[in-house]
């Protein structure tokens, strides 16, 4: 039995169909005798719409509040993921970074992740749950909820799946893997089967956005395969390991 983190970006979430179909996906994972640990973006553009409101109301905020503002977001997702879960006849369960006992610094809006307390997600797990955490959040040591940053939720994926130990850990997004330029820009572009961290490291340096730098550097010190998959169909993606 293996122990999979996955992780759904915003647009593999953005609407309520495309998170019945994510569920579907999960639960082919989880009667596959896996278990299963599952981290989510916000819905679609939700995120940018949110600093939008704030801007409405506040063009300069408390950092602090903008945090707690975002982190709804992921919040949202987990719930309704956690729902077409169980409605598809599996047990899941959501939880925010609080629940999760994701543990950051206090650099609102930037923060990083310092440890990441298993206790309650492995309780779940072993009772046969399908666990849904809200990505890109974490809490401080005094109970206040922070954000990661943009690509926030690779590097909450990428935590979880070193703290709990996990076989692999699969980035679900809206392309097929990494590739050799951008493929919505260069047809002729090329899907890697396989690169090394180092090289996924210089790539996301540059700007590339499949994987956010920092979740890269985790994976790469604390050994986590990475698997770079599309969402929207079953092929094979991109490894990236040592």
């Amino acid at each position: 039995m293996a122990l999979i983190v996955q992780k759904y970006g915003g647009s593999s979430v953005a609407t309520p169909q495309r998170i019945k179909n994510i569920a579907q996906r999960v639960v082919k994972a989880k009667r596959e005798k896996n278990k299963l640990v599952v981290v989510v973006s916000a819905m679609g553009d939700t995120t940018d719409n949110l600093i939008g409101l704030m801007k409405q109301i506040n063009p300069d905020p408390p950092k602090r509040e903008l945090d707690l503002l975002l982190s709804t977001g992921e919040i949202v997702s987990a719930a309704l993921l956690s729902s077409a879960i169980n409605a598809k006849g599996e047990k899941a369960i959501a939880f925010t970074a609080h629940q999760g006992k994701i543990i950051t610094d206090d650099a609102y809006t930037k923060a990083r992740i310092l440890r990441i307390e298993t206790g309650k997600i492995l309780e779940a797990l072993d009772k046969g749950n399908i666990v849904v955490v809200a990505g890109f959040q974490g809490i401080t040591s005094t109970n206040t909820i922070t954000t990661l940053g943009r690509g926030g939720s690779d590097t909450t994926a990428v935590a979880l799946a070193a703290a709990l130990k996990a076989d692999i850990c699969e980035i679900y997004t809206d392309v097929e893997g990494v590739f050799t330029a951008d493929p919505r820009i260069v047809p002729e572009a090329r899907k890697l089967k396989r690169i090394s961290y180092d090289e996924m490291l210089e790539l996301a340096s540059l700007g590339t956005k499949v994987l956010h730098l920092r979740a890269v550097e985790i994976a790469r010190k604390f050994h986590i395969p990475l698997h770079i998959r599309s969402s929207f169909t079953d092929e094979e993606g991109t490894l990236i390991d040592k």
